[in-house]
């Protein structure tokens, strides 16, 4: 897991990216497209065409890391592209990575009885 600090926000890129493009040009998105600063302190997590991969880029004060996940079955859930970009909380991003449905996330075992 990306050790995410509190304070951090979280970017979605809402829509498709080429995953092909590395850090250099997922910053020059990140400012271009999306119109912020990738030096910021931010994340920034892209999506590509299939669904199952994502990247995220982070800029944390010394250098920039990349980071991707590939899921091996299923896709990640995400905004409609009309969108543009959408923030999320650090425990959004975790359940997002994990396969789980980030915008309504359920137990999947409550009690009935309290023993």
């Amino acid at each position: 897991m990306i050790p995410v600090p509190s304070q951090v926000r979280i970017w979605l890129a809402v829509g498709r990216t080429d995953m092909r493009r590395g850090m250099q040009g997922l910053a020059l998105q990140v400012q271009e497209t999306l119109g912020r600063d990738p030096h910021a302190g931010d994340l920034y997590v892209f999506r590509g065409r299939s669904g199952n991969l994502v990247k995220i880029i982070w800029h944390d004060g010394l250098g920039m890391s990349l980071y991707a996940k590939r899921l091996e079955k299923g896709r990640f859930l995400w905004p409609s592209p009309a969108d543009g970009t959408v923030s999320i909380s650090p425990a959004q991003l975790a359940y997002m990575l994990d396969g789980i449905d980030w915008r309504n996330p359920r137990h999947t075992f409550r009690p009935e009885l309290a023993e």
